[in-house]
């Protein structure tokens, strides 16, 4: 008999392929469970750069609206001068007036000397003044020598003769004459004509306002006042209650006050009888005609 052939061996279990080795993953660093993790700290970061961006973005902003603006005015100025220019000049009136006609003919003659009111109160003040009518007798204790007052004797008849020297002095007070005379046994009648510089103000129309103001609005209840006639804003008072001053016997007055140029009249009349209108009235009448 022949031999059976050896049969052929069992293949053996099938083994699976190895996989390709790869580089081990390096282990990670080990946590430290103590400390703290900070998860907020990126958050921060971006915060930081948003800020600092939209810094950035908001600078560039107002520089470019500046840079506009300027550009702006700039550019208006220049249309400005460039219109300008390019009008016609305008002509301006001329610096000087026509040439005046020169008058032909004789000059007019100058005023004379009674007309010309600056003349008269130039020279000697005192024969401006009322003469004394027939009878009457002068006073021994009038104030002034030789008929002139100087501006203590003036400032001494007031009440405040310091306060009064000052006022004077600062209205340019110039000189003053004065008249004074005695009829029967107690009527007094006394004139007085007040000059100024005036340079600067008025002085003898604010003189007269002055008296007319104390003589008016001092004693209004027993006084009557009437305008003098031909003098603008002169007045004359009468006074119908009789003062006593200085314990003398009381007395009736009345007193008169007007201006013309840089002339102030004063009148004062005092009696122990009541004085009539027309007195005092007569008297600054005849007083202003002679100024």
């Amino acid at each position: 008999m022949e031999e059976e052939p050896a049969r052929p061996a069992a293949p053996a279990a099938s083994t699976p392929p190895e996989a390709p080795q790869t580089a081990a993953a390096p282990e990670p660093p080990p946590v430290d469970e103590a400390a703290p993790v900070d998860e907020a700290a990126p958050a921060e970061g971006a915060a930081l750069d948003e800020g600092a961006g939209g810094s950035r973005r908001r600078g560039r902003t107002t520089l470019l609206i500046a840079a506009a603006a300027v550009l702006g005015l700039v550019a208006g100025v220049c249309t400005g001068v460039l219109v300008q220019a390019g009008r016609e000049p305008t002509k301006l009136p001329p610096l000087s007036q026509a040439a005046l006609a020169h008058g032909t003919g004789k000059a007019p003659k100058p005023l004379p000397a009674d007309q010309d009111r600056r003349v008269r109160t130039d020279g000697d003040l005192r024969e401006l003044l009322l003469k004394k009518p027939r009878g009457a007798r002068d006073i021994e204790w009038l104030d002034g020598v030789d008929g002139w007052m100087d501006l203590a004797s003036y400032v001494g008849t007031f009440g405040s003769p310091s306060e009064q020297f000052s006022e004077y002095v600062h209205d340019d007070f110039r000189r003053a004459a004065v008249t004074r005379w005695r009829t029967g046994a107690t009527r007094t009648v006394e004139i007085r004509l007040i000059q100024f510089h005036q340079e600067e103000v008025l002085s003898a129309l604010e003189g007269s306002d002055t008296g007319r103001h104390w003589a008016g609005w001092g004693r209004e209840d027993d006084t009557d006042r009437w305008p003098l006639p031909g003098t603008g804003d002169g007045e004359v008072f009468v006074h119908n209650r009789p003062e006593s001053v200085d314990g003398s016997p009381p007395l009736y007055s009345a007193e008169a006050h007007a201006w013309r140029g840089d002339v102030e009249m004063e009148i004062w009349i005092a009696d122990t009888e009541r004085i009539g209108k027309d007195q005092i009235m007569d008297l600054a009448r005849r007083q202003m005609e002679r100024l």
